[in-house]
């Protein structure tokens, strides 16, 4: 079962609790999703490190519930 915009909202937070995320179906299909993640706790780390940040907030679903999700980064 594919995840929804407000679940991936609601995981991500999990994680990041000050995230300001906006998320947005690619393609109307529910399944390939871009998100841009706004947190002070990025600050003085690497693109590559916020990234995973992100994506390891999912464990194990992405690639399963999670289809795609391509991701932008960056501090208030």
């Amino acid at each position: 079962m594919a995840m929804s915009a407000q679940e991936i909202e609601r995981t991500i937070r999990s994680a990041i609790p000050d995230a300001q995320i906006t998320v947005t179906d690619l393609a109307g299909d529910g399944d390939h999703y871009a998100c841009e993640v706004v947190s002070e706790q990025f600050r003085g780390l690497p693109r590559v490190r916020q990234h995973k940040m992100v994506y390891d907030a999912f464990g194990g679903r992405m690639g399963t519930e999670l289809h795609a999700l391509s991701v932008q980064t960056r501090t208030p």
